[in-house]
């Protein structure tokens, strides 16, 4: 079995290369392009929570990547997608899509804790949230009657919104709004299927979505990833509800929930990532990729700059 604490100081925080065109660096991956409409993704090892870089995890970047790239191949018929080739484990070619000014969230639980989760106006007494009417009844953890959208603005602070303040806002128009939707609940029904065979439950997600250069409505960025979806142990999931204890998470919650225990959660200067940690988090992200994938994890050479930055380079 991998033993992730070997490669702890090896992994993937930051790409050294001299780029002639635009280059971008996100929380997790950078963004190289090219003077065709194409781009080159990077996945990093980065791992970002509280809205911040917290620390690296060795094969994370690979995970999230090749993760990514399976969900857009068994989604490819719903909807097309950004994808052109995956030339490295941490690399994807990608056709350059002028991104939608909204992150598009998938519920098919209620769950959360936050002033703005689901569960906690439920349990204010609130059933109309989020312009959705909820049945009386409802339990933390319960799936919904039907999975639902929640949008949420881009920016510096993500705005929850309506699906209809999509449109009213002009934030994209009524046709495309509809393609979005359609498209958002067919994969993720899609993604909680293909979940359960490996054992585990898709509870929400995130999707983005945008325009491509023909004109054509794209599925982007990543999915159904650790780090842009929660997933629960299926088989533990109705005896720890009715036990009223948290289903198990397979889940970067599981790295927030530490960081909670040890009283950050977000503000100020965050205790140092433990090696402990670090290997724990590194097997979660691979056990997920085998358990969704039902194949063995192949981990790509480390260190992984000087093979990423030779696949770069082949593209000039």
């Amino acid at each position: 079995m991998l033993n992730p604490t070997s490669f702890i100081s090896l992994a993937l925080d930051s790409l050294t290369i001299d780029w002639p065109y635009a280059h971008t660096r996100g929380k997790v991956r950078e963004s190289f392009a090219l003077p065709d409409k194409r781009r080159l993704l990077v996945t990093t090892d980065r791992l970002s929570a509280f809205d911040r870089i917290l620390t690296a995890v060795p094969f994370k970047g690979q995970v999230l990547n090749q993760l990514s790239a399976f969900w857009f191949a068994q989604t490819r018929d719903i909807i097309p997608n950004h994808v052109l080739d995956v030339p490295d484990p941490n690399v994807t070619l990608a056709v350059e899509c002028e991104p939608f000014p909204i992150e598009v969230i998938v519920r098919g639980y209620i769950s959360g804790v936050t002033k703005t989760a689901l569960w906690y106006r439920y349990s204010l007494g609130e059933r109309h949230i989020y312009g959705y009417d909820f049945p009386d009844g409802l339990q933390k953890n319960d799936p919904l009657p039907a999975p639902i959208i929640t949008p949420t603005t881009k920016g510096e602070t993500d705005e929850r919104i309506t699906c209809a303040e999509v449109v009213e806002r002009g934030l994209l128009d009524a046709e495309t709004w509809e393609q979005v939707q359609a498209a958002a609940l067919a994969i993720f029904a899609r993604g909680q299927e293909i979940a359960r065979r490996g054992g585990l439950i898709l509870v929400d997600t995130k999707y983005e979505f945008g325009r491509a250069p023909d004109g054509r409505v794209m599925l982007i960025d990543e999915v159904h990833t650790p780090d842009s979806s929660r997933f629960w142990v299926a088989d533990t999931y109705e005896a720890r509800v009715a036990a009223g204890e948290e289903p198990d998470n397979f889940d970067k919650e599981f790295l927030r929930l530490w960081y909670a225990e040890r009283g950050y959660r977000g503000d100020g200067e965050p205790p140092a990532a433990t090696e402990e940690l670090i290997a724990q988090v590194s097997q979660r992200y691979i056990a997920c990729y085998e358990k969704l994938t039902g194949t063995t994890f192949e981990p790509g050479t480390y260190p992984a700059e000087e093979r990423i930055v030779e696949t770069l380079r082949s593209f000039l």
